[in-house]
């Protein structure tokens, strides 16, 4: 079998062998990758354990073997995901003690039994030797299992949804495993799916080639013809002005709303109940009433009239004294006669 390679940060690539090497019987923490079942480490394992002893599910739930359980998943896990990422960490707490070891088929039979996939098988194998919950990974792992297969790696319970999957005339290829007893239930994550990412991409195709276009890919990396590319450029210029023109519209909306603020405070101010207007119109209005309609008089006062009569000048009062005295003088008179 050829030995699987995997992809270092720095571009080159180690020997998952190389790697493993370094490992304990199970991996105790998250700061290496799972190694390869072919590797040292995990045929040192297997050549420890007496598989002549079989293990249930009642006895795998205690808890007390002396030897961690080795359950088995396998799939494509193409576009690893988190639902991928869940079934698995079903599988390592199934029961209190699990080895687990995660099967990929590669990308011949994957072609031949489903279809293309959109990740490489070896990108595929390190996607999933990534995954916390992985303690073994086995490549160019089979469609079908069979009792060989399970007695080669020594596994004790195959994990896997309950739905049945039908192949070769069968109903489920995992109904056999299910009568035996070895098989664990896991359960689907709703809502995620490699299906379910591949629609998302599909449905906004024109947003993702726009978007790489614009970080430099190709239209040929982009499998994107002339005239589709020259529409999709042209739409993105389009949105770039739109954009412009939105943000512009936005400040001006903004600096509009501030001028109308104070346009209506300023209004208020002056014509509002309270305001400087209204003010003046109501001091001016009482000045008028003030001035047509003298406050009334009280009860016992004397009125302006009556006043001027009684402060008649002395010249007056003079005169008619005159008179009076000079009628006396004629009834004087007339006594004489």
């Amino acid at each position: 079998m050829a030995e699987h390679k995997s992809l270092l940060s720095n571009g080159k690539t180690e020997s998952a062998s190389s790697v493993s090497s370094q490992s304990s019987f199970t991996r105790t923490s998250c700061t290496m990758a799972a190694p390869f079942a072919h590797d040292d480490i995990c045929v040192k394992t297997r050549d420890q354990i007496d598989y002549s002893i079989k293990i249930t599910q009642e006895t795998a739930a205690e808890g007390k073997l002396n030897r961690p359980v080795r359950i088995y998943a396998d799939g494509i896990y193409d576009m690893f995901h988190s639902g991928h990422a869940r079934q698995l960490m079903q599988a390592k707490i199934a029961f209190p003690n699990v080895y687990l070891i995660v099967g990929v088929c590669n990308d011949a039979l994957t072609l031949k039994m489903k279809g293309r996939t959109v990740m490489n098988e070896t990108e595929r194998y390190e996607a999933v030797r990534h995954c916390r919950y992985v303690d073994e990974l086995i490549p160019d792992a089979p469609w079908q299992l069979d009792e060989q297969f399970l007695e080669k790696y020594k596994i004790d319970f195959v994990a896997h949804d309950d739905l049945p999957y039908g192949y070769a005339g069968q109903d489920d290829l995992y109904q056999w495993l299910k009568d035996s007893g070895r098989f664990v239930v896991t359960q689907r994550t709703e809502g995620i799916s490699t299906t379910d990412v591949i629609a998302r991409i599909i449905r906004d195709y024109d947003l993702y080639v726009r978007r790489n276009l614009a970080r430099g890919y190709t239209a040929k990396e982009l499998n994107v013809g002339f005239m589709k590319e020259k529409k999709i450029r042209l739409q993105t210029k389009v949105d770039e002005v739109k954009g412009k023109i939105a943000y512009k519209s936005h400040e001006l909306i903004n600096k509009w709303e501030e001028k109308s603020r104070e346009f209506i405070g300023n209004f208020l101010e002056l014509f509002g109940k309270d305001g400087r207007i209204n003010q003046w119109l109501v001091e001016g209005r009482m000045k008028v009433v003030r001035a047509i309609s003298p406050p009334p008089r009280e009860f016992g006062t004397p009125s302006e009239d009556e006043d001027d009569i009684c402060s008649s000048p002395p010249a007056k009062r003079e005169c008619h004294g005159d008179v009076g005295l000079r009628h006396e003088e004629f009834d004087s008179d007339d006594d004489d006669f």
